[in-house]
């Protein structure tokens, strides 16, 4: 059956691909060139061009596989067939001037925002008149090749696209179709694994800028549209105050630009210190024998005795790109997805690796599987982390599970890492993020002596990476980095966040333990929550900054402060201070009550007994901050 043939139903569909596929490769190559030194210095100029490829194919697939499945009414009669190749050619033609439309804005998008359109290209569309006033005064010729090459652009798509199909649809189209469709499904999500292709499955290289090449603009456009989806926004869902209240409220007085902006006053005043973050995937204290849970970790109970041991730390959330946020930026929680995942968080958003960076330190991300994954690579290269470091970087791995190589493996890639910068006197910061802890709960046999049988258990994981942190602490007492090192050991979430109806606080428990060169040895037990941990990590690190940090010092609290703890939970967020609990629920419903930390139970109370003000303040400060962009590194 001859498909590039005019009367063929099919010929339409093919001819738009083609014709995409060429106009959209032609306008990425013609970036590369433009932006050659950069793109020439990640070394990966065929990946790119091949990635792109895939996106381009995602695209034309999400773009046509609608009047792909109206193809049949074709075959109904010469009425329907009129319709339907009107309806085709219509689609095919906007399809396509959409396409043309926004890769020829994307020059000038580059140069004024270092990236292709993005979520704030829509936002634009919102005020006209303001966007077009300024884009005439300060975009003059940019306009005139847009509008010259839309036109272009235009007339051409529309003298190739302008006649109709000669053919009904007849028996021999038909047993094509369903092949067709299945074809188009597989370009739409351009990949066999768990999840189908994301942007962050497309940032291949360390420049968030080049990263964007990648994709095309239609796409990017696209995408950041359909993940506003996802933000919910907190005043929307508990209540409204306004900025200056809540400003007031959280204690926050910097200046407009940076509302949040503070200095910290290090506690230790030595030569500032290398801060590596060892993340625990789902390692909840409900595997601590010392916190209430099962015995699973004797390293970890050990090594507490060593360090500043939090006693009444609580996760922010029940998602790994939730404790990302919180330990590695210190970003309260919302109602909408993780800032690691929100389209206007890619950049220029606040990390510890993008102060530390700007203070000459190495700043790296250490993961055993695709960093791709929950869109971590995109956030980290967009803010801060120089170096990823992922499965693909792991040469002959003792052990590799479903989700990347063992925690073994990550941390002899991390000391290796480590040694090798301190052996060229670099400062460093590196988030190491461990995975196997993680259904279906792999790692090598013969390495523990099992907790329960059978081998591949939540228990048994546990245990293993509890296995894997002992050796690594080892291994960096007796290196060189040590005495100049803090590192913070710290649970993203635990393994599985369920129970009460309204937040089960007990699950949020979780383990954390700063340990390293200098470090005193004391318990904190004060309640204290994950955003606590970066600005407290920067203080004993001795990194005098200015920062936007929300979160307490830990290291400079006295006896009396006895803190308190911020946890989302699906659409509550709740507030536990001493043992008194407010839980903001949506539709401005609010819960109040007390906790009994004994006995894991929490116990409504009289409204009256407590003013919320202060708890909405917390939780719609963050959604301001986000929304607004203000949650960035002050000038230092």
């Amino acid at each position: 059956m001859k498909i590039l043939t005019r009367n063929n139903p099919y010929f339409l569909f093919v001819k738009a691909y083609l014709f995409g596929l060429s106009f959209l490769t032609l306008s990425r190559i013609g970036l590369l060139v433009w932006q050659f030194q950069p793109v020439n210095e990640t070394g990966q100029i065929l990946e790119i061009i091949f990635n792109g490829i895939r996106v381009d194919f995602i695209q034309l697939g999400l773009m046509f596989i609608i009047p792909m499945l109206l193809l049949p009414i074709n075959c109904i009669g010469k009425k329907s067939q009129k319709v339907y190749q009107l309806i085709l050619r219509f689609w095919i033609l906007v399809s396509l001037m959409i396409l043309i439309i926004i890769e020829a804005c994307t020059p000038t998008f580059v140069m004024e925002y270092n990236t292709r359109p993005n979520i704030l290209f829509i936002e634009y569309l919102k005020y006209p008149q303001e966007v077009f006033s300024m884009l005439f005064k300060g975009f003059f010729l940019d306009i005139i090749f847009v509008f010259f090459s839309i036109g272009v652009l235009g007339r051409f798509v529309y003298k190739k696209f302008q006649y109709s199909i000669d053919s009904t649809f007849n028996f021999k189209h038909l047993i094509l179709w369903p092949f067709m469709i299945v074809l188009m499904i597989l370009s739409i999500r351009s990949s066999f694994g768990h999840r189908p292709a994301n942007p962050a499955m497309f940032a291949i290289t360390d420049n968030a800028m080049v990263n964007s090449l990648v994709l095309n603009s239609s796409y990017s456009v696209f995408y950041a549209a359909y993940s506003t989806t996802h933000e919910s926004n907190a005043a929307e869902v508990y209540g409204k105050l306004d900025s200056s209240k809540v400003y007031e409220l959280t204690g926050q007085n910097g200046p407009s630009e940076f509302p949040t902006k503070k200095l910290l006053e290090p506690t230790y005043k030595g030569s500032p210190k290398n801060i590596v973050i060892l993340l625990q995937e789902s390692l909840g204290a409900t595997f601590v024998g010392s916190l209430g849970g099962v015995a699973v970790t004797p390293n970890l109970e050990e090594l507490k005795n060593e360090g500043i041991w939090f006693t009444q730390l609580y996760a922010t959330g029940t998602r790994s790109v939730r404790g990302i946020e919180a330990v590695v930026s210190g970003f309260p929680p919302t109602p909408a997805q993780s800032a690691v995942k929100l389209p206007l968080s890619q950049s220029n958003f606040f990390t510890l690796a993008s102060l530390l960076g700007s203070k000459d330190f190495e700043t790296s991300f250490i993961y055993g599987g695709e960093a791709h994954f929950d869109n971590m690579r995109n956030f980290f290269t967009g803010n801060g982390f120089k170096t990823i470091i992922e499965e693909k970087n792991y040469e002959n791995p003792k052990f590799k599970g479903s989700w990347g190589a063992s925690d073994e493996d990550l941390y002899d890639k991390a000391h290796q890492h480590f040694l090798d910068l301190s052996n060229r006197n670099k400062s460093f910061f590196s988030l190491v993020f461990t995975s196997s802890n993680h259904a279906p709960f792999e790692f090598p046999e013969n390495t523990i002596e099992l907790y329960e049988q059978p081998h591949n258990t939540e228990k048994n994981a546990v245990k293993y990476s509890d296995y894997a942190l002992g050796e690594f602490i080892k291994k960096a007492k007796n290196s060189s980095y040590w005495d100049n090192t803090i590192f913070l050991i710290v649970a993203d979430h635990d393994i599985r966040v369920r129970g009460d109806h309204l937040i089960p606080i007990k699950n949020f428990h979780i383990p954390g333990l700063i340990i390293g060169g200098g470090i005193k040895p004391k318990n904190i037990d004060a309640l204290t929550s994950q955003i606590d941990l970066p600005v407290t990590l920067l203080s004993l690190a001795g990194i005098k900054a200015y920062h936007p940090l929300i979160g307490t010092d830990m290291s400079s609290i006295n006896r009396e402060y006895k803190g308190r703890a911020l946890m989302q939970y699906y659409d509550n967020f709740a507030w536990l201070e001493k043992d008194k609990l407010v839980v903001l629920k949506p539709n401005k419903e609010v819960f109040f009550g007390s906790y009994d930390f004994k006995n894991s139970e929490i116990r409504p109370s009289e409204l009256a007994e407590i003013n919320y003000d202060k708890q909405l303040a917390y939780a719609l400060l963050p959604s301001i901050l986000y929304s607004e962009k203000l949650y960035k590194l002050p000038p230092q």
